[in-house]
């Protein structure tokens, strides 16, 4: 199996592709340039995954859902990771983010009153969501994968 150079050329298997890791300041960029991504803990019956709409805010990445839905089940702080990523299948590249942290909900009052003038905190979903949650970053990581420019030989 190969892939195609830029010149459409194409690339043996193996040199498709080499990884780099990002500094934080980078991971952080890629954070705040998105707004999607995948909340991953573990639920009652196991692992759990959900697409989340997120802003980075004040150090922190908060986001509102329902009160009654799935993601409710976090208002007890817990553990949980979020992966943000941008992929091209095409070029076999792109970059991954993961956030690990502690998640818990908003309860300040002035912090609630803040939080409805972020812009990018619209939920995609429709229905009611005004919980909001914040996740507290205690680890983040990130990584660029990109094709090798190299020949095998």
């Amino acid at each position: 199996m190969s892939t195609a150079s830029e010149s459409g050329t194409p690339l043996p298997f193996a040199a498709r592709a080499g990884t780099r890791e990002l500094d934080r300041p980078s991971c952080v960029e890629r954070l705040k340039s998105h707004s999607v991504g995948r909340i991953g803990w573990q639920a009652a019956d196991g692992p759990m995954i959900l697409p989340i709409t997120y802003a980075w805010y004040d150090d922190t990445i908060v986001f509102r859902t329902s009160p009654y839905g799935v993601l409710s089940e976090l208002i007890r702080p817990r553990k949980v990771a979020l992966h943000v990523d941008e992929l091209d299948e095409g070029s076999r590249s792109g970059w991954s983010v993961l956030v690990r942290g502690t998640v818990h909900p908003v309860a300040s009052p002035s912090e609630l009153v803040r939080l409805w003038t972020v812009d990018d905190l619209s939920p995609w979903a429709d229905g009611v969501r005004n919980l909001f949650m914040s996740i507290t970053p205690h680890h983040i990581t990130g990584r660029v994968i990109m094709p090798s420019r190299s020949p095998i030989t």
